[in-house]
């Protein structure tokens, strides 16, 4: 595990107290009752900002903390853990690309925003079903962006889009020209497709050729972190329904089959752990982010789909039922599975990145 800070320490602290009393499954259950498109409260977003978590990897004369990349992803840990629906981790990753990318006007105008909670910000990469950030076809002309992006996250109720064009990363806000098509998936979040058709694109120019593998190579790890407290919690509580669920007038935790399915279970969320919090450390000390990201996103993918299935078969039928929370995770570590890289592109970048 990542050694803490005493600032680290009561942030994370402080994330799992709110998130474990204010914000757990059960109000997941209600924002999906609703039935809105955002699939998220404006009042828990504002709260979020409040506690300064929206600012966490924005520089300090930005408004933000500059606390690091270790320190986000402490706090979307603790919101994985109780499916906190937020546009936290997308705004963070635009924020990214800002914080990388932006010129000193651009960061003026709207890194203070982001940091405030005012602007909910998302990164539109996809055109197609399949991660495939080397096929973008968008183009911008006359200061102008064309083409539709697919499966984007927190795109309703966003007011800022990063978007990919062939050219590279453009921020383009919301409004004219920026047409939302409603994407209904498993996890019953907020996703849609984007359509830009002529809308106003300024371009961010100072973060390099390879801008966009590096905005990308944090939401990799941003996305692995969710994923790591959605494990965790899986871990947690399918051990707790175990160890007082009895079958054939047996403690089920006493079979010996179970306490061995459970035990390599605890050995790979180790090593998700340990895969996720060292691609954080990458992104913090800038040392092969790029290797780090993969190999964390890849195993993120890998821990999760595991434990995920065996959560549900571990409670047996009633898993599957809507009154147990465990089928809540499957579903949602299906759509993260996908998003960024599945585990085939994965492996297929880290062995280009490694020449072999």
């Amino acid at each position: 595990m990542a050694v803490l800070n005493e600032e680290q320490t009561m942030l994370r602290d402080m994330a799992r107290e709110w998130t474990t009393n204010e914000s757990p499954v059960t109000e997941w259950r209600k924002v999906r009752a609703s039935g809105d498109p955002q699939a998220w409260d404006a009042s828990v977003y504002a709260t979020m900002a409040e506690m300064g978590w929206a600012g966490i990897i924005i520089p300090e004369e930005h408004g933000g903390s500059d606390f690091g990349w270790l320190s986000a992803g402490l706090v979307v840990e603790e919101l994985g853990k109780t499916l906190t629906a937020s546009p936290l981790i997308a705004t963070t990753i635009a924020a990214s690309a800002i914080v990388l990318g932006g010129s000193d006007a651009q960061k003026a105008e709207w890194l203070p925003k982001i940091a405030s909670g005012e602007v909910v910000a998302t990164l539109a990469v996809d055109e197609s079903p399949r991660h495939a950030p080397s096929k973008i076809e968008t183009t911008v002309s006359g200061g102008t962006i064309s083409g539709t992006k697919k499966f984007v996250h927190e795109a309703h109720g966003a007011h800022l889009f990063v978007v990919a064009a062939k050219d590279g990363l453009y921020l383009v806000p919301s409004g004219d020209g920026v047409t939302l098509h409603d994407r209904k998936l498993a996890d019953m979040r907020n996703h849609a497709d984007v359509e830009f058709a002529g809308a106003a694109a300024d371009k961010l120019t100072d973060g390099g050729d390879d801008l966009l593998d590096q905005v990308l190579d944090r939401a990799r790890v941003l996305t692995a972190c969710e994923m790591l407290g959605m494990a965790q919690q899986v871990f947690d509580t399918t051990l707790d329904y175990l160890k007082q669920r009895v079958q054939f007038s047996q403690v089920l935790s006493t079979f010996q089959a179970l306490q061995h399915r459970m035990a390599d279970l605890f050995a790979d969320l180790a090593l998700m752990r340990s895969a996720v919090e060292g691609g954080l450390q990458a992104i913090d000390a800038g040392f092969l982010t790029s290797q780090a990201a993969t190999i964390a996103k890849a195993e993120a993918n890998r821990v999760l789909h595991q434990l995920s299935r065996e959560g549900i078969q571990l409670h047996g039928g009633i898993g599957m039922t809507d009154e147990y929370d465990v089928g809540f995770y499957l579903k949602r570590a299906r759509v993260l599975e996908s998003s960024f890289g599945s585990t085939g592109f994965l492996k297929d970048r880290y062995a280009r990145l490694s020449d072999y």
